[in-house]
């Protein structure tokens, strides 16, 4: 079943609204930027309900408004990287939606869990990982070198905090998925 561009519209912008307040909770904040909170799960779930183009649209959405509440910028590209293309990356959870749909039509919730949710989110937190490693390595290599540290290994110590928040969203979006694809069933946009 197709679902109207109104109400693809609405849940887009529903979810760019959830993730902008879940931010504003966060469990900890990094010294240069960057923080362990939820803000991805309402990412990773339109992804895996709707799908990778609507996940990667709900992401850059949302990284372009993270930059206006939040910003930390030291150079143009870096703030490209760091909001939204690491965020709409974060939709490449998608790419696992029909499997999801498939095992939760099935009846074979549990399975979908494990063979969807769990390399969805791991997908999605690792190409957003990826995107803020990348402009720590060319931005932020001053740091490195004032620790003694490759800038390499600086920026993936330091933008751990990605993995810790994906792991996080997770174990909410375990029992939250089920319910959540009843309510919505296996419409794509």
């Amino acid at each position: 079943m197709k679902i109207s561009r109104v109400r693809l519209s609405v849940e887009i912008g529903l979810t760019v609204a959830l993730a902008a307040v879940l931010s504003l909770f966060s469990l900890w904040e990094m010294p240069q930027g960057g923080s362990v909170s939820l803000a991805m799960l309402p990412l990773f779930v339109i992804a895996l309900l709707r799908g990778p183009w609507v996940g990667l649209s709900a992401g850059a959405l949302y990284g372009i408004i993270d930059f206006f509440i939040d910003p930390y910028v030291f150079h143009p590209l870096g703030m490209a990287l760091d909001y939204p293309i690491a965020y709409s990356l974060c939709g490449m959870a998608g790419v696992f939606a029909h499997r999801w749909t498939s095992e939760h039509d099935a009846g074979r919730t549990a399975r979908g869990l494990v063979t969807a949710i769990v390399p969805g989110i791991v997908i999605g937190a690792l190409g957003r990982y990826a995107a803020h490693v990348l402009s720590g390595v060319v931005f932020f290599a001053s740091f490195a070198k004032d620790a003694g540290q490759a800038p390499l290994v600086y920026s993936a110590v330091y933008n751990s905090f990605v993995l810790v928040s994906a792991v996080g969203c997770a174990l909410i979006a375990f029992p939250l998925m089920p319910q959540l694809q009843r309510l919505y069933g296996s419409v794509r946009g």
